[in-house]
């Protein structure tokens, strides 16, 4: 009789994780329908601002959203594939950072307001993600960009640090079985964005965004095949120039690399 009991209480407890692993929604809809109604696209879907103001009336959808993400444990989240992981992980991040903001709009004009050495934004612990207090940081740099872990400089266009130089909020959720197609547009719409990323004729320059300076390791180290800037600006010449003679100078290698001031200034559709 004993052995029965043992035996019912382990299948209870087996049912009750299959359950809550079933509950989990990795098509991210609450993200998706926020995302949908308050991110704004511009510049022709290259870039993107976010109307905080509307986000703010719907931020019990958001808060419930983000509660559903720190339900998830660190043993459920490992058996996922590793495509759903990334794309929790980056949704993760991008929601938590509007709810950064959200917290001190509309008195926000940039993410440093926050503080750049106390209370700093990526550093600060002021969610909770598999049991145990978080940071921005600890999600892109500890997490994501774990060497071995997922791989893929792509993610540069997909994390979202609320400013006009970050590649754009996308207007819908990462989900596992598309993640490579919307890596891929987020790449495609961030190099296409000429604020960001252009070839400059007259100096026979690229012009390109800091992330490219500050995460050069990873444009450097034969991630997805990516050996060098310079060879990824070259098979994406096409992204940078709108001549073919200027594509085929990226292509050659020849132009030297000039990096853009980064606009801190936070996305907000007010501005």
């Amino acid at each position: 009789m004993l052995n029965h009991r043992i035996v019912l209480v382990l299948l209870g407890c087996l049912l009750a994780a299959t359950s809550a692993r079933a509950q989990f929604d990795h098509a991210h809809k609450t993200w998706t329908a926020l995302l949908t109604k308050h991110v704004v696209l511009i510049d022709g879907g290259k870039a993107s601002q976010v109307r905080y103001s509307d986000f703010a009336r719907d931020r019990d959808a958001l808060k419930a959203y983000l509660e559903s993400l720190a339900r998830v444990s660190e043993h459920e989240f490992r058996s996922w594939r590793k495509e759903q992981q990334l794309a929790f992980l980056i949704n993760a991040y991008n929601a938590h950072m509007v709810e950064l903001v959200l917290t001190r709009y509309p008195d926000i004009g940039s993410v440093w307001d926050f503080g750049k050495v106390f209370n700093n934004p990526f550093r600060k612990k002021f969610f909770t993600l598999f049991g145990r207090e978080f940071t921005l940081d600890m999600i892109e740099h500890e997490t994501i960009r774990a060497k071995g872990a997922y791989d893929d400089p792509r993610i540069h266009f997909a994390v979202n640090c609320a400013s006009v130089g970050c590649p754009m909020l996308r207007e819908e959720a990462y989900v596992g079985e598309r993640l490579d197609r919307q890596l891929e547009e987020q790449l495609v719409r961030f190099l296409s964005d000429r604020s960001r990323n252009r070839y400059s004729p007259a100096d026979d320059a690229l012009e390109v965004s800091e992330i490219f300076k500050w995460y050069s390791i990873d444009f450097t180290s034969g991630l997805k095949g990516i050996a060098s800037r310079e060879q990824f600006f070259a098979d994406h010449a096409n992204l940078l120039a709108t001549t073919p003679a200027h594509q085929g100078i990226i292509r050659a290698q020849k132009t030297s690399i000039r990096f853009l001031d980064y606009d801190w200034a936070l996305n907000d559709a007010r501005r």
